[in-house]
């Protein structure tokens, strides 16, 4: 067994026996409902586990994406159930010290039992909460003001379409959706800025098929992400891309114009890509520094090897601005911002927190958008 697989299943061993000593053992149940808690924790973690490893392959993607949904989602529940009981049993602590000592075992058990039945409560519901907001992404309204912008470009449109994630849970219904949203928005440019897929090919090519369907005047773009590249399929993936009529940036640029015009979007290669699908930003961006530049790459960590480059704004996702909180103070340990727009090392980047979800379909105070980004000349 690989170093890491011994090191996460040690991990999540050591906390599925913490949630059941405070879930079940703790709070002194009668004995039936000891035996179902234990049987439901251990059922559920090993269907988390199964699920996050790739292991549903029975069927069809769309006979087993419910279970999937399923096995993922209670990892979002497990992590407010440890945060929760975690402060519970701070306070139980407490408890047991003001408490007599002839009283203590009654008081204790009765004071874990209310913590336990509170965690459970908040657990499930800021869960099916973060469920119910992973399942809209809206649009949401940005402008970008440049001098360099040409003036026949002013007041264009751009979709930043980013971070999918079709495959495993997210099936074709969620791309149309996505599509139909984007398209209802009537975007001069479309750009997809990686992770659009996140599962084997063969066995998921048809979550992306409604992408054939995106309309825009100036183009539809796109990127590899990370999770193009773990698949192990990225090339097939590419191949897929431009058999629906989308436009790979692979280390390259494209030039667009209106009015006789023009502009240029680059695309760079995922930061993990490797061999052929290396990024190579001065490649990608090579005799665009006379033109206003677009530049797209999935995770925005890219413009700290792109400031000289001559990028006007980059289009970035990956962040997920966290996607369940408190991920977004995680974030900052890789990246050097979360979400909306920063500057970075002189780069103008605009970072979208992704119309999907990545294992978990919950978000949780890191709402799905699909930025439609109006550029301005000023």
């Amino acid at each position: 067994m690989p170093l890491f697989a011994l090191v996460a299943a040690t991990l999540v061993g050591l906390l599925t026996f913490w949630l059941h000593r405070r879930l079940v053992v703790a709070p002194g149940w009668r004995t039936r409902w000891r035996y179902a808690g234990t049987a439901v924790l251990v059922a559920l973690t090993v269907l988390s586990v199964v699920a996050i490893a790739g292991g549903l392959r029975w069927g069809t993607a769309d006979d087993t994406r419910p279970v999937a949904w399923v096995g993922l989602t209670w990892l979002v529940v497990a992590l407010y159930l440890i945060l929760t009981l975690a402060a519970g049993q701070v306070l139980a602590v407490l408890a047991w010290l003001l408490t007599p000592r002839e009283r203590r075992a009654t008081a204790l058990r009765r004071f874990n039992r209310m913590v336990a039945l509170v965690a459970l409560a908040a657990a499930l519901g800021t869960t099916a909460y973060g469920a119910v907001a992973a399942a809209n992404p809206t649009i949401t309204r940005t402008t970008h003001t440049a001098t360099e912008l040409p003036q026949a470009f002013d007041g264009t449109t751009v979709a930043l379409v980013t971070d999918l994630h079709a495959g495993v849970v997210h099936g074709a219904d969620f791309a149309q959706e996505v599509v139909d949203r984007v398209n209802a928005a009537a975007p001069d440019l479309i750009v997809l800025s990686g992770d659009v897929v996140d599962a084997p090919f063969d066995r998921h090519r048809a979550e992306i098929a409604p992408l054939a369907d995106l309309k825009a005047p100036l183009g539809v773009f796109a990127v590899t992400g990370n999770h193009e590249i773990y698949t192990g399929s990225t090339a097939e993936w590419v191949a897929e891309w431009e058999r629906l009529g989308i436009t790979v940036l692979a280390n390259a640029s494209e030039v667009l114009t209106r009015d006789g015009a023009t502009i240029s979007i680059a695309g760079v290669h995922d930061h993990e890509g490797t061999g052929d699908f290396t990024p190579d930003p001065e490649r990608a961006l090579a005799g665009t520094s006379d033109a206003f530049t677009l530049y797209v790459a999935h995770q925005p960590r890219m413009a700290e090897v792109s400031q000289d480059l001559g990028v006007d704004l980059q289009l970035s996702g990956h962040t997920h601005g966290g996607q369940v909180w408190p991920g977004e103070l995680v974030v900052p340990l890789q990246q050097p911002m979360v979400e909306g727009f920063a500057v970075v090392d002189g780069v103008p980047v605009i970072t979208s927190r992704g119309a999907g979800t990545w294992g978990p379909p919950v978000r949780v105070a890191a709402a799905p958008e699909i930025p439609l980004i109006t550029l301005r000349r000023g």
